[in-house]
């Protein structure tokens, strides 16, 4: 048989059982929606969570700190001597003081991180409100929405707002001990530029270059930006040796990572259960297309259509069906999708949150979709096939 005859024999169920073939193969897209729908949650929230933490820079960045060692710190020393390591590119140093900051007559307390401008870029630190200070903006901070909160303001409300600031240096005696703080108040404002949502602390980030009088010379941290992620475990070796400890945003998404991979397994189980119902479903449709066409069968094997051909006309019949529920699974997945998604960010609005696309696929998974929804339809018409051309030719004339 030529393939025209072949295809001409395999689609005639859209034409003599239309409601039994779209329902079959409604049932195939769900299953396919379902998978889907699921799996496409899951990058979604893998790209949502990864997207609030990473930016290019930060995942090739070092982050070092002394530990708890009482006798090692990080002082300039140590930070040129990280910058003339091969492959490093950046080095940001960060220094925490507590702060005082008054708004209007309203005064509390928080944790200041002072930094230079590269620390927003390396770290990954982006605002919610505002924008990022400019360089040459020395006195302009980002603050973390529980900060604001201290003084009764929204995060829109103090945007470009006047504050001052009062920073505790802690003071050293003669053999390196704690003798306290030394109060060094700024007489110049400061304007918020930025905020960031985070309930959990209170801080602000200060530029470092307005401070430059206060001679600060022992670090809390340094973030160190390696220029290849091939050189990334060679650099770390090279800082660890200095006795310092040093981890890396990439290590947490590693794992990150792992933990979405397990939950988009789980969530695929959970979308198969639901494909395995509706390839069951084929199978019985395919079935019972054999029990009405073996007396077609049988004038067919009559007239000189070999065994390999009936089988053919089942597989492609079936594998036609789980392409067209592959196709039809993508709409309902992407409906789906959009629909739970366009829910969710309604009620985020209304309870003052922000709009987040919880959903999203790859391009290569839609390829996949498609292609094992038509393996799914040709593995389903394997059984009915074979039967098919099994039967007695005779057999199958005088079957009623």
């Amino acid at each position: 048989m030529v393939i025209s005859d072949i295809m001409a024999l395999s689609t005639r169920m859209f034409k003599t059982r239309p409601m039994r073939t779209f329902l079959t193969v409604l049932g195939v897209s769900v299953g396919i929606g379902a998978v889907l729908f699921l799996v496409s949650l899951g990058y979604g929230l893998q790209r949502v969570v990864l997207n609030e933490i990473t930016t290019a820079d930060s995942l090739l960045t070092l982050d070092v700190s002394s530990g708890a060692a009482e006798l090692l710190t990080l002082s300039p020393v140590d930070v040129d001597s990280m910058l003339q390591i091969p492959h490093v590119e950046l080095v940001s140093p960060v220094i925490t003081l507590n702060t005082q900051v008054t708004v209007d007559n309203f005064t509390g307390s928080n944790q200041a991180y002072v930094i230079d401008n590269t620390f927003f870029r390396l770290s990954g630190v982006t605002v919610d409100y505002g924008q990022l200070p400019e360089e040459a903006d020395i006195h302009d901070v980002v603050m973390s929405s529980a900060a604001v909160k201290l003084f009764g303001l929204e995060a829109e409300q103090i945007i470009n707002q006047p504050l001052n600031l009062s920073f505790f240096i802690p003071s050293q005696g003669l053999e390196g001990e704690d003798e306290g703080f030394e109060v060094a108040k700024r007489e110049e404002p400061y304007r918020v530029a930025g905020v960031i949502e985070d309930e959990s602390a209170n801080y602000l980030f200060v530029s470092a270059a307005a401070l430059r009088d206060l001679n600060l010379a022992e670090y809390d941290q340094v973030k160190v930006k390696v220029d290849d992620s091939d050189y990334m475990g060679e650099v770390r070796d090279r800082i660890i040796e200095k006795g310092f400890l040093v981890s890396s945003l990439s290590d947490t998404i590693e794992q990150t990572n792992k933990i979405f991979q397990i939950i988009q397994i789980v969530l695929a189980i959970f979308g198969l259960i639901a494909l395995i119902v509706s390839a069951i479903g084929m199978v019985n449709t395919m079935t019972i297309a054999l029990l009405e066409r073996i007396n077609e069968i049988g004038i067919m094997r009559a007239i000189g259509i070999t065994k390999k051909d009936i089988r053919i006309i089942f597989l492609v019949e079936s594998a036609i069906m789980g392409f067209l529920g592959g196709l039809g699974g993508i709409i309902v997945g992407f409906l789906g999708g959009g629909i739970v998604n366009l829910g969710i960010n309604l009620l985020a609005k209304t309870f003052g949150g922000r709009s987040l696309d919880l959903f999203y696929c790859p391009a290569w998974f839609i390829y996949f979709i498609i292609i094992f929804s038509t393996v799914i339809g040709l593995t389903t018409g394997i059984y009915p096939s074979i039967k098919a051309s099994r039967l007695n030719p005779l057999a199958a004339l005088r079957y009623k």
